[in-house]
């Protein structure tokens, strides 16, 4: 089994930055993604990183404003996001895996998310 707990949400401006981390426990993933779902949108693939490589992949829509780094040995992965929009706002959620994918079906474990709102 494998613990997901995800922190660093919260209300920021426009154009502002913001850093949300997922602490894994129980199990060492061997990917870590972040989804985000908006209020009546469905879950959307924000990106994901492959720890032993640190391999990283973004969805367009994020690409350029968001980077995912980790610290293997804290089991920690972190999604860093910077030049946030109002469309950035949603629910975000890290999951955890052992094969890469940009599908939730990809994912076996979640977290229970953290909730980003962007003000304009």
């Amino acid at each position: 089994q494998m613990q997901l707990v995800e922190s660093g949400g919260g209300l920021v401006q426009e154009g502002g930055s913001l850093r949300l981390s997922c602490t894994a426990s129980g199990r060492t993933p061997i990917v870590v993604g972040w989804f985000r779902q908006a209020a009546g949108k469905e879950r959307e693939f924000v990106g994901r990183i492959s720890l032993h490589g640190q391999i990283t992949t973004y969805a367009d829509s994020v690409k350029g404003r968001v980077t995912i780094s980790s610290d293997y040995a804290r089991n920690m992965v972190f999604l860093q996001m910077d030049n946030l929009k109002p469309a950035d706002s949603a629910v975000y959620t890290c999951a955890a895996g052992f094969v890469t994918g940009r599908s939730p079906q990809d994912y076996n474990y979640w977290g229970q998310g953290t909730q980003v709102t962007v003000s304009s």
